[in-house]
């Protein structure tokens, strides 16, 4: 037991959750929800596909490295009301705070599709085998991760015919002309091309990350490759919340939120990250930040003060994309409106390592060779 005495329920291990079950590991006895057992750094997964040996081990963080005091359920939430948390399993855990962080969900490679570290490396190095004797790579989607999985193809095997399709008639609709002009740059000079406004008639019948003769036809064109990717499909995390025991969802299955990121009617129940409907683009990013705002919320509750920080959602979007290593593009926030990232700065900031040195830093833990 700390001092105060007081639980904290955190629902999810994800960029928002961790993050805060960290910030609070010392204030409160915290009991991190999560069926993972590591904390997975899913922005780096493209690349753990692409260089499995040198990268993949790198992207899980153990929880017992993040939370030193509290403690991991490694079990599915199946309900949540104001007094605490029902398990799949049926049991319950009982706390003063709970925070649903459960995120949401994206096909493989973007996120992981086990619960084990191992199994999931065991699928990264599998999917490498079958991409490695790929000579033509279709992607489906040409959003950041489309784009990141292409660039990262590329960076490795430069010779593969990679093929992006999308439905909409833009790279990046919503980001600056100069941001989708250099992006439409870079990736004709990494031979990749690009098929805006295209749809697939129907889904390759081939499973998505495995090797076979992929044929579809879209817009009335035959497409041709040995492998496919789908790179599209996000969904929000929060099935367990649909009997709306603590707030009714919204139409994308999103909790409402107050701007101190209280659960609508619950002044000891917050939600952050991707399953909130805070109005911005879902980032990791931004379910940090969220995670510092309930983080001194919380602690301000338990020394029985009020909670006074209120979440700002970013009024600009904001993307770092990198197309492997030394190349990609990005978009920020200034005083003066939105602005082009120069691309030494997306090398430095994300390119060269995907932040996996952040989180070495954040997390305490040493870079896995």
């Amino acid at each position: 037991m700390t001092q105060q005495g007081k639980t904290v329920a955190i629902i999810g291990g994800g960029y928002g959750g961790a993050a805060l079950a960290k910030a609070l590991d010392e204030h409160a006895d915290v009991v991190l929800i999560e069926p993972k057992d590591a904390f997975v750094h899913a922005a780096a997964s493209l690349r753990a596909l692409t260089r499995p040996d040198e990268f993949a081990a790198r992207i899980f963080y153990p929880y017992d490295g993040i939370i030193k005091r509290g403690r991991q359920i490694r079990e599915y939430a199946a309900g949540v009301d104001e007094r605490g948390v029902t398990l799949a399993s049926g049991a319950r855990v009982e706390a003063d705070y709970i925070v649903v962080a459960t995120g949401s969900g994206y096909p493989y490679p973007a996120k992981t599709r086990a619960d084990s570290t191992d199994e999931a490396l065991a699928h990264f190095k599998a999917t490498h085998t079958e991409l490695a004797g790929a000579a033509r790579v279709l992607i489906a989607g040409a959003g950041p991760v489309g784009l990141e999985l292409a660039g990262e193809i590329k960076a490795v095997w430069p010779e593969k015919q990679v093929t992006i399709v999308d439905p909409s008639r833009e790279l990046m609709p919503g980001y600056e002309p100069e941001l989708r002009t250099e992006l439409h740059a870079q990736l004709e000079k990494l031979g990749i091309e690009v098929r805006l406004g295209t749809s697939l008639d129907d889904e390759p019948a081939v499973e998505p990350g495995r090797a076979g003769a992929v044929s579809v036809t879209a817009e009335g064109e035959r497409i041709e490759a040995d492998i496919w990717f789908r790179a599209f499909g996000a969904s929000t995390n929060s099935g367990y919340l649909e009997n709306g025991g603590i707030a009714p969802l919204n139409r994308r299955g999103r909790l409402p939120v107050t701007p101190k990121l209280n659960v609508e009617g619950h002044a000891h129940v917050y939600a952050i990250g991707d399953v909130t409907d805070v109005n911005e683009e879902k980032r990791a990013a931004f379910a940090g930040r969220h995670a510092e705002v309930v983080a001194a919320n919380i602690i301000a509750q338990i020394n029985g003060k009020a909670p006074e920080q209120e979440y700002e959602p970013s009024p600009v979007r904001v993307a770092i994309v990198p197309l492997g290593p030394e190349l990609g593009v990005g978009q920020i926030p200034t005083e003066n409106g939105p602005a082009l990232v120069p691309l030494e700065s997306v090398i430095e900031w994300k390119g060269r390592d995907l932040m996996t040195g952040y989180f070495d830093a954040a997390f305490r833990l040493e870079p896995t060779a």
